[in-house]
């Protein structure tokens, strides 16, 4: 019988597939790209869940201004006379100052958005007061964090 010159030691001529190495190569490769990607991805995920909270307190304080315009003041009865938006993974609240002729609204990150908070006030005041990667310097909103977006 003739040897096929071309087979490898221990190898049928005819035998195809991954070695055991070749397979646990591969899922190392997988398993770094996973680990390197995921903490990006999850990052870009959050970041994007930050804009609709940005939105509610622009659109709230625009509200708010309209009231004062019309009315005088910001309060209904010690309250605020707007009624705060509703955000999904942020909750909105309104606290009433100088007897209702300011106010500041308040979205507070809640479950995997916890640890976000911004406010803006009746001058327009925009603030990053609490963010997973640190508060910026000056006196804006920050979806990254630590530094002022443009």
């Amino acid at each position: 019988m003739v040897r096929n010159q071309f087979s490898f030691a221990g190898r049928h001529p005819s035998a195809r597939g991954f070695t055991l190495i070749e397979l646990l190569v591969a899922m190392a490769i997988t398993a770094i790209l996973a680990a390197v990607a995921l903490p990006s991805y999850n990052s870009h995920v959050q970041r994007s869940r930050v804009p609709a909270a940005l939105d509610g307190l622009s659109s709230y304080a625009v509200r708010m201004e309209q009231r004062f315009q019309d009315v005088g003041n910001y309060a209904n009865a010690g309250a605020c006379a707007v009624a705060v938006p509703t955000v999904n993974n942020f909750t909105i609240t309104c606290a009433i100052s100088g007897g209702g002729t300011g106010f500041t609204a308040t979205a507070t990150g809640s479950g995997s958005m916890s640890g976000y908070t911004y406010t803006i006030n009746h001058q327009g005041a925009r603030n990053t007061t609490a963010h997973p990667k640190g508060t910026p310097g000056s006196a804006c909103w920050s979806t990254r964090g630590g530094t002022c977006d443009t």
